[in-house]
């Protein structure tokens, strides 16, 4: 989805905020637009980043990185190091798993993001990469941080579920300040006191981060919500809002999968999806209007 008829919502503010001097809109500056690969995030475009949660086989992510690419994604993601609550947990496939997910991006054409977990794996990612994700319990890892602004990849920086949007703006702030400032936040949920989904969407946080810093803001409605029925709807929550876009799971065999299975989208619930998207505007009319009289 690279070519929405509106633009930012948010492009100008009367005065900066002193505590994000690197990332923080400034008066008369517009917003940042950071590219992954060829794809832009921020700006006018609303771009979707979709795959599995990791890679789990070179056939697996091959046909993922093939039927997400074929229905509309910009974008492929994918975990070959998968930082997990229990150690008995599916750990990723590392480095190897890197290089399948590098070979189907590839074949398809898109560019790729995957998480890195420490400082010390940077430098043996970084030719593989299009894009670096600090995962939620990685936000306030300032050795990784500092790697990371030390390089010249992108970097998708997800709030911790327990941060405020202040702290996540200045964890983006710490990765700026080390000379990266290719910076796309990701809102992923923040914990509450609700159980109902996995975490709590903070879609008015974005909108916080969105009005208050110049970087780009995306939505990841799988590790937020956890329910693949609610997606969609927070899918079009989040283009309606004037964000810049999504990253979402998608599985070929959700049932199959050997991380978070549950909460991955299948191909045809992803299909529809992006097609409620596309039709978005032309489906949700305002009613006074429709109803007013010539």
């Amino acid at each position: 989805m690279r070519n929405p008829e509106s633009g930012p919502a948010c492009t100008a503010i009367a005065t900066a905020d002193p505590r994000f001097p690197k990332v923080g809109r400034r008066p008369g500056v517009e917003s940042h637009v950071v590219h992954i690969g060829d794809v832009p995030f921020g700006g006018k475009g609303f771009a979707v980043i979709a795959g599995p949660c990791a890679v789990e086989s070179a056939t697996m992510i091959h046909d993922a990185a093939q039927r997400v690419a074929t229905l509309g994604a910009d974008v492929l993601r994918g975990g070959a190091f998968k930082p997990r609550t229990s150690p008995y947990s599916f750990q990723g496939l590392g480095l190897d798993g890197l290089s399948m997910m590098r070979e189907a991006a590839d074949a398809q054409g898109i560019p790729l993001v995957t998480e890195v977990l420490s400082p010390e794996l940077v430098e043996a990612m970084d030719p593989h990469v299009d894009a670096f994700q600090v995962g939620a319990r990685n936000m306030q890892n300032m050795a990784l941080l500092q790697a990371l602004g030390e390089t010249d990849k992108p970097v998708l920086l997800k709030r911790n579920f327990g941060a405020t949007a202040t702290e996540w703006l200045l964890a983006a702030e710490h990765i700026a300040t080390a000379g990266n400032d290719r910076i796309i936040l990701c809102e992923r949920g923040i914990r509450s006191f609700g159980d109902e989904t996995r975490f709590t969407l903070d879609i008015a946080g974005a909108l916080w981060a969105q009005d208050r810093s110049r970087l780009p803001v995306i939505i990841d409605p799988s590790h937020a919500i956890g329910l693949p029925a609610l997606i969609p709807r927070a899918a079009a929550a989040t283009l309606a809002a004037g964000l810049d876009g999504l990253i979402v799971e998608v599985h070929p065999t959700p049932a199959d999968a050997l991380c978070d299975g549950s909460q991955a989208l299948t191909p045809d619930q992803f299909d529809a999806m992006m097609a409620d998207l596309e039709t978005l505007a032309a489906r949700r009319p305002l009613i006074a209007r429709e109803n007013r009289q010539p």
